[in-house]
């Protein structure tokens, strides 16, 4: 019988998916599903020769949707979504399965991850709050960087040294229980990219499900220290706005976008990234301030 369901949702992951699958695949306990958001590179093409279930999807509806396909097509008890960029070794798996089988109220549970030069990814996360919007917008974590209020991102080292039970964590690699998944729902295919995630966690909380870090299992991703490409960064602001008005009341959301459009506009004036950077930052003043119930215009062949 499967014990853990392993799904990959890649879009032209060519490169970098049979590293991520090769580890896993045909493990007696584990089934991988990989589901490809119509990429054009051939991607399922690459993994042709392993024991994995590949799923072509006609269009790209998004990395939430292709999640939903994916575990809805498995059959283990416990799933863990894996992004392409990432590897999880079998034996770090069967330590993420041993928490969700130690305790029952835990709904979902992620490793310690790595980027590919071994430096610590900040995978543990605050939920938003007014005043990590507000501070972010005006760019207090960086005067303040180790400070809560500031940010969303637990960056002390030594929060990564022992089990945790963080807000949220990084979706790249979660192992996920079915009968909470199944409890849920999924996850929320409004997210087209982005806070899948941080929606997710805060569901399993309200339903009495717990969020754990286990640092003894260990992932690398290679994808960890990028930021949003230029054209992404619409995307990112409209699955917080989305965010805020799912899980805030009416005012709270409304000076959560207003906090969202603030960083927008500070970030188009004063940027590292460059021109295209800020070019994207002014194109995600739309997607923060558009009244509720508006068209979104998201880029989802980016």
């Amino acid at each position: 019988m499967t014990r853990v369901s392993v799904v990959v949702v890649s879009y032209n992951s060519r490169d970098r998916l049979p590293a991520c699958v090769e580890p896993l695949a045909g493990r007696p306990w584990i089934e991988v599903v990989v589901v490809d958001n119509a990429s054009s590179d051939g991607s399922l093409a690459s993994i042709g020769d392993l024991p994995v279930t590949r799923i072509q999807l006609d269009d790209n509806r998004g990395f939430a949707h292709g999640c939903n396909v994916g575990w809805r097509a498995a059959s283990g008890d416990y799933v863990l979504f894996l992004n392409p960029d990432a590897i999880l070794p079998a034996l770090d798996l069967a330590h993420l399965a041993g928490v969700l089988d130690g305790d029952p109220q835990v709904g979902a549970v992620a490793p310690k991850i790595l980027h590919s030069t071994l430096e610590l990814d900040w995978s543990q996360r605050r939920f938003p709050r007014l005043r990590s919007t507000y501070a972010q917008a005006l760019f207090l974590h960086r005067l303040f960087p180790r400070a809560g209020w500031t940010d969303e991102v637990v960056r002390r080292a030594e929060a990564y040294l022992a089990p945790a039970q963080p807000e949220w964590v990084s979706g790249a690699c979660i192992l996920v229980r079915r009968t909470a998944l199944e409890e849920l729902g999924g996850f929320d295919e409004g997210y087209f990219l982005y806070c899948e995630d941080t929606d997710l966690c805060r569901r399993l909380w309200d339903a009495g499900h717990a969020v754990r870090f286990e640092p003894a299992a260990v992932a690398i991703h290679e994808g960890g220290a990028s930021a949003p490409r230029p054209s992404l960064i619409p995307v990112l602001v409209a699955s917080r706005v989305r965010y805020a008005r799912r899980h805030r009341g009416r005012a709270a959301a409304l000076l959560e976008r207003l906090g969202i459009a603030l960083g927008a506009l500070t970030h188009a004036i004063v940027t590292r990234g460059g021109p295209a950077a800020r070019a994207g930052h002014a194109r995600s003043l739309r997607p923060a301030l558009r009244p509720a119930g508006a068209p979104s215009q998201m880029d989802r062949s980016a």
